[in-house]
């Protein structure tokens, strides 16, 4: 069989096994390389401008929410729980060497770009977790331990992680040892990478950016051409192209009054289709990369159709239809790997993303005028939201209620059907 292998190797170009032909990489899905003839994997990606762009935005984004564990209370409420050690761990210090921010901005750009993200758990002695470190994803295999059944068949076991450090050394770390968040996967435990599914797409945009820059870099297009009716000697030549250079070349000549001799003429070069068309090719790649990721054209400075009422609208739409979903998908994994059992019953992870909602200040100050007259806000949930400590000698925990309003058993009028 190997000399079958080695023989159908051989018959295209000289390749061998330690370089084998583009054919044979495609064939077992190996290959990188778009259609557009641009190399794309999730680092070469990331030098596409678009693709950072968005990649930043959501891992930032997700990362600069407030994250809580919180306690549930008897009468339906809840408050921090401050004093659990996985409160500092999500709110504050990720690890000894990362901040919470750092820890979640790196496993959430794994996550849009590879597909997943894994970290591992530390606990200390007591068994909660104090600590949470990133793992890369390039080095990280997920596996499914074999195991033996009493029959002699071979059943598949619990996950278990192989990472391979830079040493080459590798560490098997069983499942309750890694909060593995997947994005998007059809087998519900690994997610597929965002930059692999987009291959096409992103190779059409790394192709058309480093056309532009080798155009620009290397290749000429005058702005302008002056005819001349005759032929122009060699001395005359470079007179004449001296004296455009001197009296015309450079930024700050581009306005001079050009004085031309001999019945030349000045005749102006627009865009050629051609580049107009590679214009709109590089507009439409990086509306479609923002698609894919769900983020508004506005937030990775395409500003062409923007207007005032449709950011904000857009703005709210990326917190809904985009960091929602990833907030949710986050809070359930958390819940799952960071709690016991027993402390699901009585603690909760959960994202604040009322920052992210909150309109202008006229429209902000009035929903809370709202809220406060109809009763469902106190002063002090208000300021609360406002970032404010609240009012002391407990002032502002009374709700008011309308003089107009009452409940209907208090007006003798029941709820119930006669």
């Amino acid at each position: 069989m190997m000399g079958i292998f080695k023989k159908l190797i051989g018959q295209r170009n000289g390749a061998s096994i330690s370089n084998p032909s583009k054919w044979l990489i495609d064939l077992f899905g190996g290959s990188s390389e778009s259609k557009a003839g641009a190399i794309v994997n999730e680092k070469t990606a990331m030098y596409y401008s678009t693709v950072f762009a968005c990649v930043r935005i959501i891992s930032e984004t997700i990362a600069s929410l407030p994250l809580h564990l919180y306690r549930g209370l008897p009468d339906e409420g809840k408050e921090k729980a401050v004093s659990h050690p996985l409160y500092s761990v999500l709110h504050s210090i990720g690890n000894p060497e990362m901040p919470s921010f750092t820890v979640r901005e790196t496993m959430q750009a794994h996550i849009s770009t590879w597909g997943n993200g894994c970290a591992e758990i530390e606990f200390n002695n007591g068994g909660y977790p104090i600590a949470l470190w990133p793992m890369r994803p390039d080095r990280l295999q997920i596996e499914r331990e074999k195991m033996l059944g009493d029959v002699g068949d071979r059943r598949s076991g619990p996950l278990v992680y192989r990472y391979t450090f830079g040493t080459g050394e590798q560490v098997v770390l069983p499942s309750s040892n890694v909060l593995h968040i997947p994005g998007l996967g059809f087998d519900g435990i690994k997610g597929y990478s965002p930059i692999s599914m987009a291959r096409e797409a992103i190779g059409l945009g790394l192709a058309t950016e480093e056309f532009g820059a080798r155009f620009f870099g290397n290749g000429t297009h005058p702005g302008a051409v002056v005819e001349h009716p005759g032929n122009l000697s060699d001395p005359a030549f470079k007179h004449l192209k001296s004296q455009l250079a001197e009296k015309h070349a450079g930024l700050g000549k581009s306005h001079r009054l050009m004085l031309l001799e001999e019945g030349m003429k000045l005749q102006s070069l627009g865009i050629p289709p051609e580049d107009a068309q590679f214009l709109e090719t590089r507009k439409f790649q990086k509306s479609e990369i923002a698609g894919i990721y769900r983020v508004p054209p506005h937030m990775i400075g395409d500003l062409e159709k923007a207007t005032f009422s449709n950011i904000e609208q857009q703005s709210l739409e990326f917190v809904r239809d985009t960091i929602r979903p990833w907030c949710v998908r986050w809070e359930q994994y958390m819940f799952m790997k960071l709690l016991t059992p027993t402390e699901r019953k009585k603690y909760f992870i959960e994202h604040l993303l009322d920052g992210l909602l909150r309109g202008d200040i006229t429209s902000r100050y009035t929903a809370y005028a709202v809220g406060r007259q109809w009763g469902w806000l106190s002063a002090d949930d208000i300021r609360a939201l406002e970032n404010m400590n609240p009012l002391p000698d407990g002032q502002g925990k009374k709700y008011l209620t309308p003089l107009n309003m009452a409940s209907a058993d208090q007006t003798g009028h029941g709820t119930t059907k006669q």
